[in-house]
């Protein structure tokens, strides 16, 4: 179960959501885009420095919200590959981490959506941990906001859902943070820029093509045989290879999106 902060944290809420918010605090509607464009294409994380907010406003704000989700605790890089190792702390101090993956000219992010995971697949390390919660979308979208605000060089170019945790099995914080990443008035990534890798969870594929959001999808395969995949991947018991074809073929049929 997904632990909460005690004020409301504005970073992971979609427009509507900060809509609602604002006006409940008694604000007009229209402050809330305002806000929307300096969490997501501003990268703020402080809300004293909104500036085109009225000074009450923003004291409301920081009395009643957050707009800081994670911390940043260390990095650390890979001289002969490029790649940067980002490692978080969450607000009741869970440790997760996220990969910046170099390429020519392209750099992939690749964010968790799970502090551990719960499928103790045979190869990943994950797995040792266990499976302590699920991230909150702002958990989610931070990984993202953070990152690009401490890259020396470049931007971010991709997105994976491939680090910590499945994504499907933490399915709302996976489709608001895609909501807010393809939003037009947000971070400006192209949908055909993002991602979503799962180990195969058949209805929740099914769920996702239906949803609107017409992003990538990986399969995490790793053999084509059930035997072997049930031995690697003991979620392939419960969801085998046939049931995963049949929903990745949906998904591409609803979506027209290569799998």
């Amino acid at each position: 179960m997904e632990k909460k902060q005690s004020k409301y944290e504005l970073k992971g809420k979609t427009l509507e959501e900060l809509q609602n918010f604002i006006e409940d605090l008694g604000e007009p509607k229209f402050r809330a885009k305002q806000i929307y464009n300096w969490l997501y294409d501003n990268l703020t994380d402080n809300i004293d420095e909104m500036s085109n907010l009225p000074k009450p406003l923003r004291e409301k704000l920081i009395e009643n919200s957050s707009a800081k989700s994670i911390k940043l605790i260390t990095t650390q890089n890979s001289p002969s590959t490029g790649t940067i190792k980002y490692l978080f702390a969450t607000f009741d101090n869970q440790k997760i981490e996220t990969v910046l993956i170099p390429e020519g000219n392209r750099n992939t992010l690749c964010i968790s959506t799970q502090v551990g995971c719960p499928l103790d697949c045979k190869f990943c390390a994950t797995g040792l941990m266990g499976y302590k919660r699920n991230l909150s979308a702002g958990e989610i979208v931070d990984q993202y906001f953070i990152t690009a605000k401490n890259l020396d060089e470049g931007k971010i170019t991709n997105i994976v859902y491939m680090g910590m945790g499945e994504p499907l099995l933490n399915f709302n914080g996976t489709l608001t943070s895609l909501k807010i990443f393809t939003s037009e008035i947000s971070t400006g990534l192209s949908r055909n820029k993002i991602t979503v890798s799962t180990a195969g969870i058949p209805g929740k594929i099914k769920e996702l093509a239906d949803s609107g959001i017409r992003c990538k999808l990986a399969l995490s395969l790793h053999s084509c045989f059930n035997e072997v995949r049930n031995r690697i991947m003991p979620i392939n018991k419960k969801y085998p290879l046939e049931e995963n074809i049949q929903a990745l073929k949906y998904y591409a049929r609803e979506t027209k999106q290569k799998i």
